[in-house]
């Protein structure tokens, strides 16, 4: 479902979700919002169940602090499918979160999304990389 937020001066824009509610959100938006999470990965088949487009080089997305209110703008700066292992380190690293290697990466996603999806992440499903730099 492609909801929009109103976000002074760019209009309605696309939300940015995080994570998911609570602490996690919570970090993840302040390490966008201090520079530090360059990076977010995404399922390929969450967009299908959600009728959701990919995001586009360019596309402006209102982040979502944890009351799901804009909390500021962030610009996709690159967008990728891969297999879940081809992620490469270098994105990974881009994400911010303290990752030790690609294997801890790809653990602490499926951990992510087994607990709030249910989905178990086979090695080659698709995972959407996007890169965004934030703007206040």
């Amino acid at each position: 479902m492609d909801t929009r937020f109103d976000v002074p001066g760019h209009g309605p824009l696309r939300g940015l979700e995080l994570g998911d509610n609570g602490p996690l959100r919570q970090r993840l938006t302040a390490l966008v919002a201090d520079g530090t999470k360059t990076a977010t990965a995404g399922r390929l088949a969450d967009y299908a169940a959600e009728g959701e487009e990919l995001e586009q080089v360019g596309e402006r997305l209102a982040l979502l602090d944890d009351d799901d209110r804009p909390m500021g703008t962030v610009v996709v700066t690159a967008v990728e499918v891969v297999p879940l292992t081809e992620v490469p380190w270098s994105f990974a690293e881009a994400e911010g979160e303290g990752f030790t290697d690609i294997e801890d990466w790809r653990a602490r996603h499926r951990r992510f999304w087994l607990r709030t999806e249910g989905a178990t992440v086979p090695d080659d499903e698709p995972i959407v990389l996007v890169w965004l730099r934030y703007e206040p």
